[in-house]
């Protein structure tokens, strides 16, 4: 289904953006290590820790991305120092004005434009669209350039989330303020469910979160089995650093040890146990009872008692009173203890005001988990005994988040309302009963660590609103929030230095989102035509995480609060089938993926004007993925350009394996493309790739790994210019074959040798010596060799061909023949069957002679393409003589 573009007529002088060119990748990789390490995200883009969402690309290298890609015409930049003052920059740098800083950009030294990172840059009269918005990190990146930016994103979620990323620069700090104190009317009415008694005096301390273990009825004795894997708790700090806290099976008492893998004595009770001795066996799928030694599935006992129990043993607290008393350390007013009766009782409390508090039950989910690839096939919590969304939670939880969700719709103005859903929409990943204690790092987990729904054995139930101390809570939320919105409207950039420390800049006067719209809607339903200058955007994996799914535990909570203002959240949960993403549930496999995607492309193709740029990020492993994605591409008439890596696996690129690289693929709408036979376009790639290997080797400080990503992007853009018309062995080679010979080509690093040099001064018309000088270069080939072989000679000034009719390379090929057919190579073998057709002699006795193997046939494709002389294709065939035909 390859489509002919033709636009070359439009694009006589097609503007080229810098990316096209070259990409500052050591410079960006320099931020990137840095901004990527967890909470690092928060002081570099705090705008992008507002709210989960998956696979986010990081800003430093969309900010470059749009500075690559919307700066090709200086006339239309403007460049401000940042801060409140901020004047036009005066360029004090190695380059003289916008116009170099532009122009210079190249492979060898893309970093001229890198000038301007840490500047406040504005281009005008550029549109920008991304249809794969995702968390908003390109819509925000690109706006930041005073660009107008179309997104679009068909999950609900995704989309609000971007939606009140771009809300940010235009949303007053204060009213923030205000409505988060409005909301402190609810505090103490959550926080009085997570209180207990301080253990240094009779006054009570907050609750950080409760321990809770699942227990079951062992099938064979009827005895009560808590789910332990082992008995750590928490790992000492403060006056405890190098010991662990561990529970006694028997008391539930916690205990400090200095190794939890070796038996304690229980300073309580006497038991003497060893902490990494739990129950669980077979990997934790099964249990073993203390009692009768009945080893049972976890997941069968559920289905039989319909269900499992809860059990409370202990607890994480902080007390505020003790904090301001200067006899105490730390540890004596932070840290663990077993559960009490009144801490029983409390809980007891709060789940019967829940059960008699009809009016808050329409501030929860009330919608059953839909079945899917993530919650049904790869980790199936309805074998673990949840079937609604509210099971994810306790009742104090719910009572507690009800009364907040509330007091949250209550707020009048409906953008600050959503900023405060927004907060709480995230809490809710460290507030719900699927979360474990990280007994490692004593913190809350995170619900989505691993990406999916990881039914716990022991659940740690957070405090909603948050103690003084603690994470994940809506306070903590709250503070994350507040720091995007300060950010949406002052924006920044850390960068390094000239002595290579991270800096960071003034605020920029530009805010983010002024001149943005984005819309949840499917891209494949896109209908714009020569409208944008660029497309922007990082495009779904082919079979990677289903993020429908995981997205339906906020949009359940979303929906209460926002169904009524938009038609997206009036739904029971988000669109799946329409996504796209391999999902074996949904019956969509790689068929459908590169379908789904190509449709997008020939949307976004229609969209971009003539000289538009296609970016994108993408990220897999192995040629079969790259092959989709250059497919998908080529066949709606984009050619690529370049391909720069965010990351490579240096060891299996080396090594020939499967390689996962993050990329960014630059493309743009192709030019007429021409026919080309396979063994042209392997020289011309094979050339490419080492031409390009050698300007990077010599220029760059990249590994090999990233020198290889950008081989292949510029092998492709060699491929993309020939799409469909691609022949070997008389059939045309899809984009999937090629790239596998790609692969090939950089990962065994083959060569060129003379008779890849002789085919290709067969395709020259007039070829000379000095043709001859050009092409050698870089190879394995050289003049000398190929005037001892007579692929060549020259007389009285003439430069004559060694073809099969040239009576000096056919003598040559005669006297070998003669000799040792073991010496003979395949264009020898190929030209002399040739000769002897032509002369009408048989062939026959050469053909059962020689091995006719595939490099012999792959020759005779490769001399009948670059000669036009067919007789090539038929010579390998049965007997044949002149008359024969």
């Amino acid at each position: 289904m390859s489509q002919e573009p033709g636009r070359s007529a439009k694009r006589s002088e097609r503007k080229e953006p810098p990316i096209h060119r070259g990409f500052p990748i050591e410079r960006v990789n320099e931020i990137a290590e840095k901004e990527a390490r967890g909470i690092a995200k928060r002081y570099y883009r705090p705008i992008y820790t507002m709210h989960k969402w998956w696979a986010r690309r990081l800003g430093c290298t969309f900010r470059t991305i749009s500075l690559y890609t919307l700066l090709d015409d200086e006339t239309n930049v403007s460049v401000y120092e940042p801060g409140e003052n901020g004047t036009l920059s005066n360029f004090d740098g190695e380059y003289d004005g916008l116009a170099e800083l532009i122009d210079q950009v190249n492979l060898e030294n893309p970093d001229s434009l890198w000038e301007l990172y840490s500047n406040d840059v504005r281009v005008d009269g550029k549109k920008i669209l991304d249809p794969f918005m995702g968390g908003g990190t390109s819509v925000i990146e690109s706006s930041r350039f005073g660009a107008e930016v179309v997104g679009y994103d068909l999950n609900p979620v995704a989309w609000f989330v971007s939606k009140k990323e771009v809300d940010t620069g235009q949303t007053d700090l204060a009213d923030i303020e205000e409505a988060y104190e409005s909301l402190t009317r609810v505090e103490d009415e959550i926080k009085q469910y997570f209180k207990t008694s301080c253990p240094n005096d009779d006054h009570e301390a907050e609750v950080i979160c409760y321990f809770w273990v699942k227990e079951l009825d062992c099938s064979s004795c009827g005895n009560s089995v808590p789910l332990f894997n082992d008995y750590r708790v928490a790992k000492g700090r403060y006056d405890h650093k190098g010991e662990q806290i561990v529970l006694c099976p028997e008391c539930n008492s916690f205990e400090y040890v200095d190794n939890w893998r070796s038996e304690c004595d229980c300073s309580e009770c006497g038991n003497t146990f060893n902490p990494s001795n739990g129950t669980s066996a077979s990997g934790g799928s099964k249990y073993a009872c203390q009692n009768c030694g009945q080893i049972y599935s976890v997941t069968d006992a559920i289905g039989e008692q319909d269900g499992f129990n809860l059990k409370l043993y202990g607890l994480e607290y902080f007390c505020e009173e003790c904090d301001k008393r200067s006899d105490l350390n730390k540890g004596d007013y932070k840290g663990y203890k077993s559960t009490s009766e009144v801490d029983l009782n409390l809980f007891e409390e709060a789940k019967k005001e829940w059960e008699n508090s009809p009016e808050l039950k329409s501030y929860t989910p009330d919608e059953a988990l839909r079945p899917g690839h993530m919650i049904s096939d790869r980790n199936p919590v309805f074998d673990h005994g949840y079937s609604k969304w509210e099971d994810m939670f306790s009742e104090r939880q719910l009572l507690s988040l009800s009364k907040l969700l509330k007091a949250i719709d209550q707020i009048e103005d409906q953008n600050i309302k959503e900023f405060m859903l927004l907060c709480f929409s995230d809490s809710l990943r460290g507030s719900n009963m699927m979360n474990t204690y990280q007994t490692g790092s004593n913190a809350i987990a995170n619900l989505f660590k691993s990406n999916s729904f990881d039914p716990p054995k022991r659940p740690a139930e957070n405090n909603p609103w948050g103690a003084k101390e603690g994470s994940r809570d809506f306070k903590r939320s709250y503070k994350r929030m507040k720091k995007g919105v300060e950010y949406g409207s002052a924006p920044f950039d850390r960068y390094p230095d000239s002595e290579g420390e991270m800096v960071k800049s003034n605020s920029f006067n530009q805010p983010v989102g002024e001149n943005t719209t984005v819309f949840q809607g499917d891209s494949k339903d896109l209908d714009y035509e020569n409208e944008f200058d660029a497309v922007i955007t990082d495009p779904p994996y082919y079979d990677n995480i289903i993020y429908s799914e995981l997205a339906d535990f906020f949009y359940v909570w979303q929906k209460i609060v926002l169904g009524d203002e938009y038609e997206a959240f009036q739904g029971e949960a988000t669109p799946r089938s329409d996504s796209i993403v391999a999902n074996p549930f949904e019956g969509k496999g790689e068929q459908e993926f590169e379908e789904e995607l190509t449709e997008v492309f020939s949307n976004v193709i229609t969209a971009l004007k003539d000289d538009g740029t296609l970016v994108f990020t993408y990220h897999h492993s192995g040629s079969e993925s790259w092959g989709q994605v250059l497919e998908s591409l080529c066949n709606v008439g984009f050619e690529v350009t370049g391909a720069y890596p965010i990351t490579a696996d240096l060891d299996k690129l080396e090594k020939g394996e499967s390689v996962s690289f993050d990329i960014i693929i630059v493309a743009r709408p192709s030019e007429n493309r021409e026919p080309i036979s396979w063994n042209s376009l392997r020289r011309n790639i094979f050339r490419t790739a080492k031409e390009t290997h050698k300007q990077l080797k010599n220029e760059r400080e990249l590994s090999a790994g990233d020198i290889g990503v950008i081989e292949m992007g510029r092998c492709f853009q060699e491929y993309s210019k020939h799409h469909g018309k691609v022949r070997r062995g008389g059939e045309s080679m899809s984009a999937k074959e090629v790239v596998d010979e790609i692969y090939g080509i950089i990962q065994e690093g083959s060569d060129l040798g003379e008779i890849d040099v002789f085919l290709d001064l067969l395709e020259i018309p007039d070829a000379s010596y000095d043709d001859l000088n050009k092409l050698t270069r870089g190879t394995n080939a050289s003049p000398e060799q190929m005037r001892d072989m007579k692929l060549y000679r020259r007389k009285k000034g003439k430069f004559i061909l060694g073809t099969w009719d040239d009576e000096k390379r056919m003598a040559y090929v005669q006297e070998r023949i003669n000799g040792d057919d073991e010496s003979l190579n395949a264009l020898d073998k190929a030209q002399f069957l040739r000769y002897r057709y032509e002369q009408g002699k048989s062939t026959q006795n050469y053909l059962s002679k020689w091995d006719v193997d595939d490099e012999l046939r792959e020759l005779c494709e490769g001399l009948a393409d670059a000669t036009g002389d067919d007789t090539y294709r038929r010579i390998l065939g049965a007997d044949s003589t002149l008359g024969d035909f």
